[in-house]
């Protein structure tokens, strides 16, 4: 993981604070989507496992990871190429500028939760079913 330094200083202006501020959400965004592109990697090796197949018999929620995993990559690089657009802040001038850097911050925001809960959700149910599989296996033992 990727440790950002960024300092805020008192004699920064209340924009700046805001920038410095996103840019360390915006890094902590990436790196968290660069795990969770992992965990997915790991899930759908889960799923295409031979040992998988007995417990799941769900295909359509193994497509569903991979799409999630597809997802996570775009999101991943819109945020790498936002990131890297903000290298263009200090050359602001004026609000306008600095609004349209704000605003697309937000609009990464709303991206970035309305993935991570979707990913959150299906993972959830995916260990709530392996959870039923495991323990009516051990009952029926």
């Amino acid at each position: 993981m990727e440790l950002q330094n960024i300092e805020i200083h008192t004699q920064d202006s209340d924009v700046e604070v805001a920038h410095k501020i996103n840019s360390m959400e915006l890094h902590n965004w990436i790196n968290h989507l660069a795990y969770v592109g992992e965990e997915l990697k790991s899930l759908v090796t889960f799923f295409n496992s031979q040992s998988s197949r007995k417990w799941m018999e769900r295909e359509k929620l193994s497509q569903r990871f991979q799409i999630i995993m597809f997802d996570n990559n775009v999101i991943h690089r819109q945020l790498q190429n936002f990131l890297d657009s903000r290298t263009s802040i200090v050359e602001c001038l004026d609000m306008k500028c600095n609004i349209s850097f704000i605003q697309e911050h937000e609009k990464c925001r709303r991206m970035y939760q309305f993935h991570i809960d979707k990913y959150r959700k299906m993972k959830d149910t995916f260990f709530t079913d392996l959870q039923r599989k495991i323990n009516e296996q051990v009952k029926s033992a």
